[in-house]
């Protein structure tokens, strides 16, 4: 299986790169599965049921998310309409929706979960424990098993990778919108990356005009900020895997651009 995993979709821009170019990229790799963080992706926070629709008609088959899906209240209620939109797993009990999901791609069984780290960000549920019990869950014959972790810190990522080597074929850091170069296959035929990045502004501080950024650092003072604009991209992680094993045979990280964006500074 050939499996896609994108970073953080941006608000409209980062749609507007799916919509352009997702369907020319699975093509071109030749992609059976492909998810998407959707967590900014309707104004930064949140989602709405155009903007899951419209990301869902771009090619995206599985929408997983982090700390902002609860930003808006009609995501909120997506949550528990759509087997396809996922939140972080490691919520504690009673909360909407599910965090992990399996369906099938060309005949093939998959599972997808996501997960959400601790350090830095709000004190939920242990994501290691928590993989660990949804590990234990999946039938055995759903080999190919992939993880999207939106955390803050390098190190969590790295170490729940590690944690999970050889139980699962993928384990994506989302979060930071900066995608980073140590994509590599651990021992066991587990891929990983700490973070796959966005679609979104290229020309962007994490998908922010750079002067209103700067200004903040500066003052102190809030800004209210408008999403960059010029060049959009899709980045993530391009992953080949065993259907029969799990095991992840092949890596590369991916960076396309998309033409032009939304004119610099349009509104969020």
């Amino acid at each position: 299986m050939r499996v896609l995993i994108i970073g953080d979709v941006l608000s409209k821009t980062g749609r507007k790169a799916l919509v352009e170019g997702l369907s020319r990229l699975r093509g071109r790799l030749g992609i059976d599965l492909c998810t998407a963080n959707v967590e900014n992706a309707a104004g930064m926070f949140g989602v709405t049921r155009q903007v899951v629709g419209e990301i869902s008609s771009s090619g995206v088959d599985v929408m997983t998310s982090g700390n902002h899906i609860f930003d808006k209240r009609e995501g909120v209620s997506l949550l528990d309409e759509r087997s396809d939109l996922l939140r972080p797993a490691n919520y504690p009990p009673g909360v909407p929706g599910r965090g992990w999901m399996i369906g099938a791609a060309g005949g093939v069984p998959y599972c997808v979960i996501n997960l959400q780290g601790r350090t830095f960000m709000t004190d939920i549920d242990c994501p290691f424990r928590t993989a660990d019990r949804i590990i234990a869950e999946i039938p055995p014959e759903v080999k190919v098993r992939i993880v999207d972790f939106h955390a803050e810190a390098t190190s969590e990522k790295l170490a729940l990778a590690y944690h999970l080597a050889g139980r699962v074929s993928a384990v994506a850091g989302s979060h930071t919108h900066v995608p980073t170069a140590d994509e590599r296959i651990l021992p066991g035929g587990t891929a990983y990356q700490t973070d796959v990045g966005m679609a979104g502004p290229f020309d962007s501080v994490i998908g922010v005009r750079p002067e209103q950024v700067i200004e903040r650092f500066l003052t102190g003072i809030p800004v209210r900020f408008q999403v960059g604009g010029d060049t959009a991209c899709i980045e993530g992680l391009f992953v080949e895997i065993d259907d029969a094993s799990g095991e992840a045979l092949r890596v590369e990280r991916v960076d396309e651009r998309v033409g032009e964006g939304e004119p610099h500074g349009q509104e969020r």
